[in-house]
């Protein structure tokens, strides 16, 4: 696209509002690595020329002519070898630039500075009504034994914690119920690594951006992930993959981790932005002509998901300035949140056409030989902030909290959660 489509790729920068500088470098840097590639061609052309003219000297007994040639050689040889090393450098300099742009956007995009241009799409649920102020989970969690945030903070550090009691086994009944919905509309359920290498991480993000918010594991250079939806992705790399096993639909249950730098405010109290917790993750891997069905498709799992639980959320569709570096189109559902009366993102979800594959080198099989996947992911159920929309929509006056019908049975059937003894 750099070499042939590169006003598609400016025109796009223009939408997002990114200067053009880093593309035009990346544009230089791969004229100068051809130059030099091509110079450096030239002269092993003239040194098999020489090596040939060497042998026919000696065979013709002109010790002299073979010197000069051999000479010759070494010299070529020398040039050769500066080349070379200037083509790696040119060429890890433009990679590693050219990593960092963008995906394409999707043209339904909205245009728009920050998350205030985001659209709302529709609303969905009925908004709660209380006859009480309703709390914030943080005062509920306080109130209730159901979070130990002091002592999680005593030995792993701020925004650590300590799940326990009747929210701990909601949350466990949060990932079962997730899993099981999602594994009865035909997805395979996984349990990733939680950690990744290098190489994978850098497939399917943009790491230098994205390595602010990571773990790293020291000595073995690896990064705990920040969602499943990394490893499940990552785990066709260099394959090509037989066009039968197309779409490919996982739900992954894992752990994530993230550094979560700079957040305040609300997020500094409860379990709203933690360093720790556990998600159920959709990914989706297709042929292209079908990835923007699957987006719909992840997205309607989602809702019904989010309906079965009986909560109050919106749809909203991501803006240009709000986007990251890796989807081509976003959806964000928005659970309300009446201890702050506002929404709060508990869910998003992607299609990243062919940005991740190609990074990947993921391919599937086609009659003209190979092409490259489109990989989608989505949220199903990220626990921590799941609970919070529950405990805030389902709070009583006297500060317990109903659960909600869908996970009752993986609740005893208790109807209600009330304090942790």
């Amino acid at each position: 696209m750099f070499r042939g489509q590169i006003e598609v790729i400016k025109a796009d920068h223009d939408r997002r509002g990114l200067p053009h500088g880093p593309i035009d470098e990346v544009i230089r840097l791969d004229e100068e690595w051809r130059k030099k590639q091509y110079d450096a061609d030239q002269l092993r052309r003239k040194r098999n020329e020489a090596a040939r003219e060497i042998a026919e000297a000696k065979k013709s007994g002109d010790s002299q002519a073979a010197e000069s040639r051999i000479n010759q050689v070494s010299e070529i040889g020398d040039e050769i070898g500066n080349l070379e090393n200037e083509c790696v450098d040119l060429l890890e300099r433009r990679d590693l630039l050219r990593m960092g742009i963008p995906n394409i956007l999707h043209e339904d995009v909205p245009v728009g500075k920050d998350d205030q241009k985001n659209v709302e799409l529709s609303q969905h649920g009925t908004k709660p009504e209380f006859e009480f102020d309703p709390m914030v989970h943080n005062d509920l969690i306080e109130r209730n034994g159901w979070v130990d945030q002091a002592r999680g903070a005593k030995v792993a550090g701020s925004r650590f914690y300590f799940l326990q009691g009747n929210l701990a086994r909601l949350e466990m009944a949060l990932q079962q119920y997730g899993a099981d919905f999602l594994i009865e509309r035909g997805y395979t359920l996984v349990q990733p690594p939680l950690m990744m290498n290098r190489e994978a991480y850098e497939g399917v993000t943009d790491l230098e951006d994205f390595e602010t918010v990571m773990y790293g594991v020291e000595p073995d250079k690896y990064y705990l992930i920040a969602t499943s939806e990394h490893p499940l992705t990552a785990m066709r790399m260099n394959e090509i993959i037989e066009p039968s096993e197309l779409p490919i639909r996982l739900v992954g249950v894992s752990d994530c981790f993230r550094r979560e730098v700079g957040a305040h405010g609300l997020s500094d109290r409860g379990i709203w932005r933690v360093h720790q917790f556990k998600k159920i993750e959709q990914i989706i891997i297709c042929e292209p002509r079908d990835s923007w069905d699957h987006h719909e498709e992840l997205l309607q799992n989602a809702k019904d998901l989010w309906d079965s639980l009986g909560l109050h959320y919106r749809v909203v569709s991501i803006c240009t300035g709000d986007m990251g570096s890796v989807a081509a189109k976003k959806y964000d559902l928005e659970a309300w949140l009446p201890g702050i009366d506002a929404f709060k993102e508990v869910v998003s979800c992607s299609n990243c056409t062919d940005y991740q594959a190609n990074r990947l080198r993921i391919r599937y099989r086609t009659s003209e030989g190979s092409s490259t996947v489109h990989t989608l992911n989505s949220t199903a159920v990220a626990t921590t902030r799941a609970l919070v929309a529950i405990m805030e929509q389902c709070q009583r006056e006297d500060g317990s909290v109903v659960i909600p019908e869908a996970l009752r049975p993986y609740m005893g059937n208790n109807e209600t959660i009330g304090p942790s003894s």
